[in-house]
């Protein structure tokens, strides 16, 4: 169990926020209602040990380098680094010990934000670089920010994100089929069976993969099915989002209405439906987490970029800062 001491919490009239210094993990994100009662949106876990034992992810903070790296190795100023395999051949979200699996340092806490520190020394997973890292949270208008922060003091690769699965019904209500979802992306990145870009950059005109007008979640899975771009049945997919600094990645609308738009100053969305999920993972309210009982939309870079020369650049250099900021802003509620 997760003793009441560790727990982090930040209070407004309209949000309260849970967090755990491991894996600088969000933990609840409840909202107000307008009959004044609250809904938990984020899914997480009852259970410490669910967090680090699990491949999940619930909420955490991973890195150093979120999504996959292609055969767990790539090169950088002429030397080839191997990383720890936790996916194979493949490294995903910085390996087994990766950032999501840490005690992190709080550095400071006020009423509405908390900041956690993390020092990852040379060699880490295999990365090179000690690299220093920052992760604020707090409480914005309308919702909750995070920005992230990193420093090295050697040549190395950074991508950084919290892992959020959400539920806009209620953590532990069902599935999340009548969701609405609209990205604001022309392009994705198709993928091979195991999660790694084929390297091309595709239009989304005319496929499944299309969420520039707003589309239940269930049935864009079933169309993006039969077109045979799903992996494991279902999204997984790295979305190039329009335009550059912060700006709105993404909107989604549960079946009554409360509707959340992720903010971010990142290049892509990773949409991933939860289809690993089996009701073995016991949620925050004590029900079981069954197959898509929450949408992950976790801000990034593209995945594999140190081996992908056409994707943005994820190289950062000592005397150069890594920042990243996602916003979780409530617009509308029931």
């Amino acid at each position: 169990m997760i003793e009441e001491e560790s727990l982090i919490r930040l209070d407004g009239d309209s949000f309260r926020v849970e967090l755990l210094p491991v894996g600088a993990t969000l933990r609840r994100f409840d909202v107000r209602l307008s009959d004044g009662s609250w809904r938990n949106i984020v899914l997480g876990s009852a259970d410490l040990a669910e967090y680090l034992a699990s491949n999940i992810y619930l909420g955490m903070t991973v890195g150093r380098f979120a999504n996959r790296i292609a055969d767990a190795r790539f090169t950088l100023d002429g030397v080839e680094y191997v990383l720890d395999v936790n996916e194979p051949p493949n490294q995903l979200h910085g390996g087994t010990d990766g950032f999501h699996a840490r005690e992190w340092t709080v550095a400071g806490h006020g009423p509405d934000w908390v900041e956690f520190t993390l020092t990852s020394p040379d060699g880490d997973q295999g990365y090179p670089g000690t690299l220093a890292v920052s992760a604020r949270y707090e409480l914005v208008p309308g919702g909750l920010q995070v920005t992230y922060r990193a420093t090295t003091d050697g040549p190395t690769v950074v991508n950084l994100t919290t892992h959020p699965y959400f539920n806009l019904d209620g953590e532990g209500s069902g599935n999340t089929d009548a969701h609405v979802l609209t990205v604001h992306a022309s392009r994705y990145t198709p993928v091979r069976r195991d999660g790694i870009p084929t390297g091309e950059i595709r239009d989304v005109t005319g496929s499944a993969a299309d969420f520039r007008q707003a589309r239940p979640f269930g049935k864009a899975r079933v169309a993006a099915e039969a077109e045979g771009i799903t992996r494991n049945d279902g999204f997984d997919h790295n979305f190039v989002v329009d335009g550059t600094g912060m700006r709105e990645h993404c909107r989604l609308a549960s079946a009554d209405g409360l509707t959340l738009v992720v903010e971010s100053d990142q290049p892509a969305i990773q949409v991933y439906g939860g289809e690993h999920f089996n009701g073995t993972q016991i949620g925050t309210s004590g029900h079981p987490y069954q197959r898509r009982a929450g949408i992950a939309l976790e801000t990034q870079h593209f995945p594999d970029s140190p081996n992908q020369p056409a994707f943005p650049r994820t190289v950062l250099r000592p005397g150069e800062e890594f920042a990243a900021t996602t916003r979780w802003l409530v617009v509308s509620v029931p």
